[in-house]
């Protein structure tokens, strides 16, 4: 059954019969192919690096409606990749800077805004007007929540992800093959997988999956040779491709036999972003806080957990280095009768690495740095860069 119906199909002008030509021409779209990408209503989650060629190539196709759903604002760090965005759009929403774009590269596309956080309150009420939904997300509580959106309501999920040199592509339709809970039933420990902010990621690297998954959003709605069922693996530093088969699992328990998810759940806790309502809250510190403390003389013992490529950009005056993989290990060297601050880059590893101390037993006073390195950088030391 074709994803846009035919009712919707609407006759081209010669106007469009021009801008879209070198797709007419093509035998597998044609005419009517393109009829069906002007009729398509695509939506896109996230406006960053993914999200930039998805919706370049998009508008560039004829995609009839883009709905964009992102809350964030431009920054100077996202310009490395985010081609969608430029120097001038900097502290402007990512929507309004995308749908500026998408407009001055077709202004026949109905670009439809989302400046919301996706949620599991919002999420069916925003992808129930859309064919296809398109994930450009980084994070794993997102990416759970597309995918069971796109179950719930029997439509394609075209997912995309990108770590460092590697990224993956792949299409997720519970009607005709698996979902992303099929492929990954659970996510990763918290904090074992860095995010771009925090791990890093070669430029071009989004650019190449986020047009593969443009591509794979085109031949849905026209037809064609597809990823379902299959995860495309590549390594921009080898430039090598792998493929994967992906099967559906019949225990998935959102689009398997018995299906026991029968509404969006709790998606932090489910990632183990929320900790047990009996475990000890984290304690913070802004940097202005632990400025004051350095100044008074206070004796703390101020841990910085980055890896080594990080601490050569902006070292932290007075740290000492514990990598977060070794912090259970060298537990013996703190002491606990001395305040201990822990700071990464943006104070999020660091939280992990409190917890990964806690469990050892360690009964010392436990801070984290709140916004880490950038923060210290932004408010009390601006001669450091922030990364």
């Amino acid at each position: 059954m074709p994803i846009i119906a035919d009712e919707r199909l609407k006759d081209l002008s010669n106007e469009e019969i021009t801008r879209y030509s070198r797709h007419i021409l093509l035998p597998e779209v044609g005419v009517e192919g393109q009829k069906r990408l002007n009729a398509a209503r695509v939506l896109i989650v996230g406006t960053g690096g993914l999200g930039a060629p998805l919706a370049l190539y998009l508008a560039a196709a004829g995609i009839g409606t883009i709905g964009v759903v992102d809350f964030d604002f431009v920054e100077a760090s996202n310009l490395q990749r985010q081609v969608i965005h430029s120097t001038r759009d900097i502290d402007r929403p990512k929507t309004a800077s995308a749908k500026d774009r998408i407009k001055g590269i077709n202004p026949g596309v109905n670009v439809v805004i989302h400046n919301t956080r996706l949620n599991r309150e919002n999420a069916l009420d925003i992808f129930k007007d859309y064919d296809i939904a398109a994930d450009g997300t980084d994070n794993y509580q997102t990416r759970y929540l597309v995918n069971d959106a796109c179950v719930m309501l029997g439509i394609p999920n075209v997912y995309g992800s990108i770590y460092r040199f590697e990224g993956q592509a792949s299409v997720f339709y519970a009607k005709e093959g698996p979902c992303y809970r099929c492929l990954f039933p659970a996510p990763p420990p918290p904090g074992l997988v860095p995010s771009c902010a925090e791990g890093g990621v070669l430029g071009v690297l989004p650019g190449i999956i986020g047009t593969i998954q443009a591509c794979e959003v085109i031949k849905l709605i026209i037809g064609g040779g597809r990823l379902i069922g299959r995860l495309l693996l590549f390594d921009a530093w080898d430039m090598t491709f792998r493929e994967l088969k992906i099967e559906k699992d019949p225990n998935c328990p959102i689009c398997g036999k018995n299906p026991t998810i029968h509404e969006l759940p709790d998606y932090e806790r489910f990632c183990g972003l929320t900790p047990d309502s009996d475990s000890e809250p984290i304690e913070t510190i802004t940097a202005t806080g632990l400025k004051e403390r350095v100044d008074r003389g206070e004796n703390l013992q101020i841990i910085d957990i980055r890896e080594p490529h990080e601490r050569a950009i902006a070292k932290f005056p007075g740290a000492k280095y514990i990598p977060l993989g070794q912090i259970a290990r060298r537990a013996d060297e703190f002491d606990p009768k001395i305040d201990a601050v822990f700071l990464c880059k943006i104070g999020q590893r660091s939280i992990f690495a409190i917890r990964a101390l806690r469990d050892t037993g360690y009964k010392g006073r436990l801070l984290n740095l709140k916004d880490g390195v950038n923060a210290w950088a932004r408010d009390v030391d601006k001669t450091l860069p922030r990364y």
